[in-house]
């Protein structure tokens, strides 16, 4: 009888083990990249950077479409699916309806609440981690979503949520969109008229070492000290311990993980400087912002320790693209970056089409490599809109830097090439023009003189991911884990 206890002792101690985390948190940081994480784990003796880089299950993803430095990259990680699948291939697209540019989650049946902003995520088509997640435990869930952009805390907090918040730094307030069944959740209004953000603001950011300490300080920052007064459009220290100190009121207030029904926060953080111009450190101001997030996830995992015990959490996280290299990394590396005007081009093109077929409006606009024709006139004039597409990427394929061009009715057919079949998971339906074209190797597309789209120097960036959890888990292989795959990764 003895040994019977012992074996259900051990059966339910097991059981225990294995189980999944009362409390899921994924927390997204804008920029950070591997390398840098390997740079700077020396300067880590403590906190929670230090503990992720020791106990943590690490590997790199690669994502399998084009990486624009916008929310196409958490839509896939969040959804498991690439942007010809959820949707969102970019930021914006471009309206037939209207020949306007609108961001790709416009959505005018909301309203914001805090900000002036018409989202919502209806636009994602696919899945979302968090409505996985609400299949899978029920409405008893609690799912929120904290974040510093407020169409990234829509991606992450997808369609189930019960409420997700940004802070607007404009307004110094956090916001929200009326998406949401629970609308701005109280620990947010509460930091809104506290006056906490107004302290937040006022807090003074200077090096937290000599700047002879730092390992790749700039010239500017050798002569003098950087210094930032406020949050800085939410790219200083104080932006991310401000959301700390929100998600941890979260938990707090809504008891998350203090009970058997599973629950999942999601955070976006970020190591994104004022002056920044690549996600790869290249001054003391980046480095500075690594240390502070070792500090700020150490906070987070040490209060969650006291509040609901290490064993009932765990924590995945993870890097989003968003600078990519700047002009002076290519330039060292003798890879100098080449600029297409957009603009330039479609006028080339509506110029070309008009000494064909007469002074008409062929072109309605372009967004990014895709190029949209005035197919209403083309059937007015009973021409052939596929020979017109076929005459339009010959044209293209002149252009200096233009590496290829086809009707996009054709991109399924060309030879599955590697770049092909990232450009072609990278076209969603609201991106599907006419005529697709794509660049060589270190060439941008530009529009109004801004860079508009294209992760630059790096097509295919890997995403640093770690996982943590004070549960004893069996971690797959690194070649097991994908973009696509984050939900197995964290309930398999």
């Amino acid at each position: 009888m003895k040994k019977f206890f012992i074996h259900i002792f051990l059966l339910f101690a097991c059981i225990n083990l294995c189980a999944a985390p009362r409390l899921t948190i994924v927390v997204a940081v804008d920029g950070m990249h591997t390398q840098d994480l390997e740079l700077m784990r020396p300067y880590w003796p403590q906190g929670g950077m230090r503990t992720l880089s020791e106990e943590a299950f690490q590997t790199d993803v690669t994502l399998p479409h084009l990486v624009y430095g916008g929310i196409e990259t958490i839509t896939t990680l969040m959804t498991g699916a690439t942007p010809m699948e959820h949707g969102i291939a970019m930021d914006h697209f471009f309206s037939r309806n209207d020949r306007e540019i609108h961001h790709i989650l416009e959505d005018k049946s909301q309203t914001g609440i805090g900000q002036n902003i018409n989202a919502s995520p209806a636009a994602i088509l696919s899945m979302t981690l968090s409505d996985r997640f609400r299949l899978a435990n029920g409405d008893k869930a609690q799912i929120y979503a904290i974040g510093l952009d407020p169409y990234t805390t829509i991606c992450m907090a997808g369609h189930s949520a019960n409420a997700c918040c940004w802070l607007n730094t404009q307004s110094m307030r956090f916001a929200t969109t009326t998406y949401y069944s629970e609308g701005l959740p109280a620990d947010a209004d509460r930091l809104n008229t506290s006056g906490r953000l107004a302290l937040y603001n006022s807090k003074e950011w200077w090096p937290r070492m000599d700047i002879a300490q730092y390992i790749q300080p700039t010239q500017e920052e050798k002569k003098r000290k950087f210094q930032y007064l406020g949050l800085k459009d939410g790219r200083t220290p104080a932006a991310n311990e401000l959301l700390i100190e929100m998600a941890l009121n979260l938990q707090q207030s809504k008891k998350l993980g203090e009970d058997p029904v599973a629950d999942m926060l999601l955070l976006q953080l970020t190591v994104q400087t004022p002056k920044a111009k690549a996600d790869r450190i290249q001054s003391a101001e980046q480095e500075d912002m690594y240390l502070s997030l070792n500090q700020n996830i150490g906070y987070l995992m040490e209060q969650l320790d006291k509040r609901i015990g290490k064993s009932n959490y765990q924590l995945l996280l993870i890097g989003l693209p968003r600078l990519g290299s700047s002009a002076d990394m290519l330039k060292k590396a003798g890879l100098p970056r080449r600029e297409f005007n957009a603009d330039r081009a479609m006028a080339l093109v509506s110029t070309y089409l008009m000494a064909l077929y007469g002074h008409e409006r062929w072109v309605d606009g372009s967004y990014g490599q895709t190029i949209y024709l005035n197919r209403t006139l083309i059937e007015q004039k009973k021409l052939s809109l596929d020979i017109i597409r076929r005459q339009v990427s010959d044209f293209l394929m002149d252009f200096e830097g233009v590496q290829g061009a086809c009707p996009a009715t054709e991109l399924n057919l060309i030879a599955n090439e590697q770049e092909m079949g990232r450009l072609r998971q990278s076209l969603s339906k609201k991106m599907r023009g006419d005529v697709v074209f794509w660049l060589d190797e270190n060439w941008v597309v530009m529009k109004d003189d801004k860079q508009m789209v294209d992760y630059v120097a790096d097509r295919q960036p890997k995403v640093p991911l770690l996982l943590w959890s004070g549960s004893y888990r069996n971690h797959p292989e690194k070649q097991q884990v994908n973009a696509l795959g984050l939900w197995s990764l964290l309930f398999d």
